[in-house]
């Protein structure tokens, strides 16, 4: 029931990932709204309540238990579905997810892992993305643990390399909890860590997965979609200002297309909230038909890789 265009795109990339990836899909929400947009034989488990992109994501989760996002934590949890998707309010997803299913034992604070595109290369996971607006080193430490599994995981690289966020790459720089956190990382075992990195190296192959706290996290991600977008908002009006131009932008078209689809949120389907009991990605509030397939894709992909047990794994490890 969440997101821009709901329950109408939801409703069309799960009969999409139903039909071509033969995923049994169980779609959460109001019948009646669901009913208009044509579900097909996708089943439906009803719910009467919905909570908005306006309410308070603690208080709703509490007081509207009859809610979408409140009943698809529980089908997760209940092994009814094997993982959650939501395109509506991020916090309320995020607290459904963690009252519902609760915390990997050992985690401390879920966070979420954001893909950042990097053109010629696999995406940047970056994490805290918006969970945790403040933070301790030590929950850094497991945000990198988490954010290896991960890009481990999704992407298979075999020791992804790990990065600080930080104003300047020298181990001196940064704020008290930066450097404290420089400090564990380069004692921890089995990461891959690689020092401090800077905002520039987000959407390069320099880096695999980079960690901060949620608040910095979220800021740098708004802050490279909000360019992305205007960048090429700008390229598109300057090459087609004449039709000259617009003759010689047909030319080069079909070289540049990939390049920009390729950095369209739709393709990496949303963030995955790592650290809960069960697979749950957040997808963008303006998710098309294409984000959802693809979210599902990956949800089929996690589950199927058993991501939550891989998680648990690295956590009792390092607490043993």
């Amino acid at each position: 029931m969440g997101g821009d265009e709901a329950p109408a795109e939801i409703v069309r990339g799960a009969k999409r990932a139903a039909r071509e990836l033969g995923l049994p899909i169980l779609l959460v929400g109001q019948p009646d709204r669901i009913a208009a947009c044509d579900p097909g034989s996708l089943e439906v488990l009803a719910c009467s309540e919905v909570i908005t992109m306006h309410d308070d994501p603690g208080s709703s989760v509490r007081r509207k238990k009859d809610s979408s996002l409140v009943r698809a934590a529980e089908a997760v949890r209940d092994g009814r579905a094997s993982a959650m998707i939501s395109a509506g309010n991020t916090g309320a997803t995020m607290a459904s997810a963690l009252l519902r299913m609760g915390r990997i034992k050992g985690i401390a604070r879920p966070a979420i892992a954001t893909p950042i595109p990097s053109p010629g290369s696999t995406p940047t996971v970056l994490l805290d993305a918006g969970a945790n607006a403040e933070c301790q080193a030590s929950w850094l430490v497991q945000f990198a643990q988490m954010g290896s599994v991960f890009a481990t995981t999704r992407y298979g690289i075999d020791e992804p390399r790990v990065g600080l966020l930080s104003i300047g790459e020298e181990e001196t720089k940064g704020t008290p909890l930066v450097k404290e956190a420089h400090a564990m990382l380069s004692d921890v075992k089995g990461i891959n860590f690689i020092g401090n990195v800077e905002g520039r190296d987000l959407m390069t192959d320099a880096v695999d997965v980079v960690v901060t706290d949620g608040f910095t996290g979220n800021v740098a991600l708004k802050t490279l979609e909000g360019g992305l977008y205007c960048l090429q908002s700008a390229m598109l009006g300057a090459m087609t200002a004449t039709d000259d131009l617009k003759r010689d932008f047909a030319k080069v078209w079909p070289a540049l297309e990939p390049v920009i689809d390729g950095l369209h949120p739709d393709n990496n389907g949303g963030a995955m909230l790592l650290g809960v009991n069960g697979v749950c990605i957040i997808s963008h509030g303006s998710s098309s038909e294409r984000a959802i397939f693809s979210a599902l894709r990956i949800a089929q992909e996690m589950v199927d890789h058993d991501l939550v047990a891989r998680l648990a794994a690295v956590v009792r490890h390092e607490g043993d």
